[in-house]
């Protein structure tokens, strides 16, 4: 179901066509991204052999791809289509926003600390901020060309590796090192004359532009009568999905081979090394695992208004003040968790996360009953908040409102 354009104000780029289904999906990604966030405070690990913390941290897997490119697609329907200069300045302004966010605020948010100096953190919102600055420059492209400029930065980027041939660490060690790790190597580099390294590229910025340009040119389908648009996410749900493991399965391009050579030891059972692609940088294999089953979830979806549906999708229509919300309140909860339990530990919380922060200290990890306790508090803490906000920002009660 369409929403019908919200009113417009002056100076404030034009209000996005809403559609529930979106905005449902986005919630659901919302409240998966608290529970890895959860677990970054906890001390369980990113993954590993057994199938409870696997799982765990797998289902989190699917926040990035939608964040991307259901961004793309809402700065489609937020132009209406038209790639003009109105759409290209609000990418561009929001984009620079989003970036500057994760450098100061979000950066904050994680550490708690205020030393800047030994610790920057390219994330999430920090990709998805230079996306938008990117796909500013790319919007008065047509837009055959612009899903295609997508399609091969999300399909093509794999053969990088295999095109240098074990050249990488050479390459990563000359002065145009740092912008190769920005742009898609990721890692740590020296930043401002450190001496060791102190900024950490979490997300490159390919193939995650490339997620958000296909995305965008998705936005055509969205447009679409639901039924026509439930049936097309469907059809290309299935088949990315069938994609992905018919790659998987026969060990084809676009990740590493997840069968153990003879002789070797597995490190963990069949299906996890099945299920366990490659992230940074996100390779083929691992966006079609995620994209397709949320392009299925955008097609069964699309008419359902229940109440669980509605209560996700105030989540999906205010995604970057949950996103400033929940880090802190996180952190806030971590630590009085560890004043609770195990007092020791309490600066570890005021170290670099997430990428950087020291050894987990001993007997402080969480068990996962408790991990996903506090990661329903806080989806339910932050619903009230996040439905005011986004009734604020439907009225365009705010000029920053259009940013946030």
């Amino acid at each position: 179901m369409t929403a019908p354009p919200a009113v417009e104000t002056p100076r404030v780029a034009r209000a996005a066509v809403r559609v529930d289904s979106i905005d449902v999906v986005r919630g659901v990604a919302m409240a998966l991204m608290a529970l890895d966030h959860v677990r970054v405070y906890s001390g369980v690990p990113a993954g590993g052999p057994t199938a409870a913390v696997f799982l765990t941290r797998w289902v989190t897997h699917f926040c990035a791809p939608a964040f991307f490119f259901l961004a793309g697609t809402s700065a489609f329907l937020r132009g209406d289509g038209r790639g003009d200069g109105s759409l290209a300045r609000w990418l561009a302004t929001r984009g620079l926003v989003l970036a500057a966010l994760e450098l100061t605020v979000i950066r904050l948010s994680w550490t708690f600390n205020f030393d800047y100096a030994h610790y920057v953190l390219a994330g999430v919102i920090w990709s998805l901020g230079w996306s938008m600055v990117l796909l500013a420059a790319i919007v008065r492209l047509p837009l055959p060309a612009i899903a295609a400029i997508g399609g091969v930065l999300i399909a093509g980027h794999n053969a990088l590796p295999l095109l240098l041939h074990g050249r990488i660490p050479s390459l990563l060690a000359t002065p145009a090192g740092p912008w190769l790790r920005v742009l898609y190597f990721g890692g740590a580099f020296a930043l401002g004359g450190a001496a060791e390294p102190n900024a950490f590229v979490l997300y490159s910025l390919v193939p995650w532009v490339g997620v958000m340009c296909v995305g965008y040119a998705f936005g055509r389908t969205m447009t679409r009568e639901p039924r026509a648009r439930r049936d097309a996410c469907l059809k290309l749900g299935l088949a990315a999905t069938v994609a992905f493991l018919a790659l998987r399965g026969f060990q084809l391009y676009g990740d590493w081979p997840w069968t153990t050579p003879p002789g070797e030891q597995p490190w963990a059972p069949a299906w996890i090394r099945f299920m366990a692609t490659t992230k940074y940088p996100a390779s083929l294999q691992f966006l079609l695992m995620t994209l397709g089953p949320t392009l299925i979830a955008l097609g069964a979806l699309e008419g359902v208004s229940d109440r669980a549906s509605r209560a996700l999708a105030v989540f999906g229509r205010a995604p970057m003040f949950y996103y400033l919300l929940h880090i802190p309140l996180i952190h806030l909860l971590a630590l009085v968790i560890a004043t609770a339990r195990t007092p020791a530990a309490l600066p570890w919380l005021f170290a670099n996360h997430p990428m950087h922060p020291p050894e987990v200290p001993e007997g402080y990890r969480w068990p996962l009953a408790l991990v996903y306790g506090v990661t329903l508090l806080v989806v339910v803490a932050l619903h009230a908040p996040c439905r005011w906000y986004g009734r604020v920002k439907a009225k365009r009660r705010w000029r920053w409102t259009a940013y946030i």
